[in-house]
C-alpha cells in the first residue's frame, strides 16, 4: 500500500497547488488584488495567508524536509506568472497582473520547522503565526512597487466582472486605517488553525491509506 499512499500524497499536493492558483485567480486574484488593493487588502491577506499555510505545511510535513514549504510557494508563484504572461499576451499591460508574494512567508515557515528540529506543533503555532503576520507586509511592499492599481482598473475594465465588483475609489479612514496591521493580525490568528488543518490532513491521508 506504500505506492497508493505516496500517490495519494503527491496527487493531493498537485491539487492543492493548482487550487491555490485558482483561488488567487477567483477569490483574491489579479482582478481582486489589482483593482481592490487599497480597499479590500485585509480580505486578500487572510485568503492568501491561509491558502499558503495549509498547502505548505502539508507538503513540508509529508517530506519532513525544511525547504519544501518554500518549494510549494515557488510552484504557486510559477503558476501565477504563467497566468500573468497569458494576460500580457492578450494585450494587457505588464503591470495589469500583480503576482502576490508567497515565498518569503513560506521561508519563515521552513525556518521555524528547521530551528525547532522538525517540531510539528512549533511549525503549526509559530510558523502559522509568522506566515499570517508577514504575508500582508510583503504584499503591500509589492503593491507599492507597481503603478497605481486603481488606474489600471479604470483604464482596462473587465466586462466579465459583475456590477458589485466594479472598482471604486477607496474611502481612506472610513473602513480601516491600517490594512497591513489588520491583515497581519487577522492572518496570524486564522493561519494557526488552518496550519493545524493542513497537518491533520497529512495524518488522515496516512491513516486512510494504511
Amino acid at each position: 500500500m506504500v505506492w497508493l499512499r505516496r500517490t495519494t500524497h503527491y496527487l493531493f499536493i498537485v491539487v492543492v497547488a493548482v487550487n491555490s492558483t485558482l483561488l488567487t485567480i477567483n477569490a483574491g486574484d489579479y482582478i481582486f488584488y489589482t483593482d481592490w488593493a487599497w480597499t479590500s487588502f485585509v480580505v486578500f491577506s487572510i485568503s492568501q495567508s491561509t491558502m499558503l499555510v495549509v498547502g505548505a505545511i502539508y507538503y513540508m510535513l509529508f517530506t519532513g524536509v525544511p525547504g519544501t514549504a518554500t518549494y510549494y510557494a515557488t510552484i504557486m508563484t510559477i503558476y501565477t506568472w504563467v497566468a500573468k504572461g497569458a494576460w500580457f499576451a492578450l494585450g494587457y499591460p505588464y503591470d495589469f497582473v500583480t503576482v502576490p508574494v508567497w515565498i518569503p512567508s513560506a521561508m519563515l515557515l521552513d525556518l521555524t520547522y528547521w530551528a525547532t528540529r522538525r517540531n510539528k506543533h512549533a511549525a503549526i503555532i509559530i510558523g502559522g503565526t509568522l506566515v499570517g503576520l508577514s504575508l500582508p507586509l510583503f504584499n503591500m511592499i509589492n503593491l507599492l512597487l507597481i503603478r497605481d492599481p486603481l488606474e489600471m482598473a479604470f483604464k482596462y475594465p473587465r466586462p466579465t466582472l459583475p456590477p458589485y465588483m466594479t472598482p471604486i475609489e477607496p474611502q481612506v479612514g472610513k473602513f480601516y486605517n491600517s490594512p497591513v496591521a489588520l491583515g497581519s493580525g487577522a492572518g496570524a490568528v486564522l493561519s494557526v488553525p488552518i496550519a493545524a488543518l493542513g497537518a491533520k490532513l497529512n495524518t488522515w491521508t496516512y491513516s486512510c491509506m494504511a
